[in-house]
Formats: structure tokens, sequence, C-alpha cells
């Protein structure tokens, strides 16, 4: 279990950001899309769009969170993470193909899987909170878990497809050799695996070197002791790659389903 540690008295001071110094924020933005517009990057709109919806999304998420937060009802926590689950399952479906049958609900259950067993685990051994469904623990991890899963998911969907796609009839000929559709895909499979847990490998390889990811700097930011923020970020890191892998098994599991029928031939969504 996480102990508290002494924090400095330096580290106590926050600074709040005030709707002026958000507004000084936005120019980074403005600079932003200045500089794609002046190179014809054509990503002006999308540049314009993300720092909309980004501020939208963000206060109304400040608000919601500022409400469950003060009430702490387990409903209101659910059903809060059911809905980014949700939204989660949709964008991975957008990425890894609209035309492909009952993707949603396998995406959902393979991201609920694997995240309600990754925090079940920090939960019982590790933080070991009061109360199970404290909001101040079980969203952000639960948020930042299915982020990371809904990544893996995308990727690795997403290359599973191509693959499927791009070698038939290399897979119809194992086929009328007489392999099973497992066996026919099995290296496209491992290999969309694969591809869906490079970026949190990597992310592993050089944290703490390179860059300091969002929730330590986040953490930094708030005024805890450094130590206890890098001792949350290695449980944290833990927790991506145990839920990544979970939801790309299962995804590739299901996806590559979809691309057979019962009498084990190859059908093409």
């Amino acid at each position: 279990m996480l102990q508290n540690l002494s924090i400095p008295q330096s580290l106590l001071a926050l600074i709040v950001l005030q709707p002026i110094d958000l507004a000084w924020a936005l120019g980074l933005m403005a600079i932003a899309i200045g500089l794609s517009a002046w190179q014809k990057l054509d990503l002006t709109w999308s540049l314009f769009l993300a720092t909309g919806r980004t501020v939208l999304q963000l206060m109304v998420m400040g608000y919601v969170l500022w409400f469950i937060f003060d009430w702490k009802h387990p409903g209101a926590v659910l059903a809060l993470i059911a809905g980014m689950l949700t939204v989660a399952s949709i964008e991975s479906r957008n990425r890894i193909g609209k035309d492909i049958p009952h993707l949603i609900p396998w995406l959902w259950g393979s991201i609920f899987i694997s995240t309600v067993l990754t925090l079940s685990y920090t939960t019982v051994f590790i933080l070991q909170p009061d109360n199970w469904f404290d909001p101040q623990y079980l969203i952000p991890l639960a948020g930042i878990v299915m982020g990371n899963a809904m990544n893996g998911a995308a990727i690795a969907g997403e290359r599973l497809v191509k693959s499927l796609k791009a070698n038939r009839n290399e897979i119809e000929t194992h086929l009328c050799l007489g392999a099973s559709p497992e066996q026919a895909i099995a290296q496209y499979r491992r290999d969309a695996i694969r591809a869906g847990l490079i970026p949190t490998i990597n992310a592993m390889m050089v944290v703490g070197l390179v860059k300091l990811p969002g929730i330590i700097t986040g953490q930094l930011l708030s005024g805890v002791n450094p130590q206890e923020a890098a001792s949350y970020q290695i449980l944290i890191m833990f927790m991506l790659a145990f839920a990544t892998l979970v939801t790309t098994l299962l995804v590739a599991q299901g996806v590559y389903r979809q691309f057979f029928n019962s009498s084990a031939q190859l059908t093409l969504p």
C-alpha cells in the first residue's frame, strides 16, 4: 500500500490559473494555427476544432467532476465511468473500421474487462481506499486506464484488419491446406497485439528520462512530494501495460472472428 510521505513546505503552494491565464494559454494555439496556415499544412480547421473541443470538454468535465467529488455517490461515479467507456469504444471502432459488424459491443466488453481487472487488483492489493468507489482514485485511474486501452485496441484492431484484408490469398491457402482460422491468422494476430503494446512499452522505456507523464506532472504541480509522485507513476505504468495487453488480446480475438463464418471460411465484411 502506498504510504504518505512528508511534503516539503516549498511544494505546498499551487499557482491557481485564472480566466485571464487560460486566455493567454489560448495564444499558444492561436500561434499554432497561424503557423499551420502559413506553412499550408491543411491543419488549420483541425487545430481550431481540437482547441474548441478541448476547452469545452474539459470545462464541462471539470463541473461534472466537481459535482461527483462533492456527492461521492457510487451510482454517479459508475455512470460517469460507463459514459467514458462508451466513448472510448466508439472512438476505437471509428479507427478500426465502421463496416465491421458487432465491433462496438466487443470493444466495450474488452475495455471493460481489462479496466475492471486492473482497478480491482490495484484497489484490493495496493491503494486500499476506505471506499472502493472513492472518486478521487477511481475516476482518474479508470480514465487513464481506459484511455490507454482505447489506443491499444484501436492500433491492434486496425493493424489486424489491414493485415487480413491485404493477405486474403495467403490466409485462404492456409485454410485450404487444413489450417484452422486461428492457425491461418496467428502471425497477423501476434503482430497486431505487439503493435498495440508498442506505445506503452516505449513510454515505459523512457519514462522519467525523456518525459514526465501527465500524472506525475499534475501531482508535482499540485505540490505532491516528488518521491510519492514517482511511486504513483510506477504503479500507473504497470497498470497501463497490463490493461493494454488484456485489451489487445481480447480485441484481436473479437476482430478476427468477424472475418470467418461458422464453416471456417474467410468472409471479409
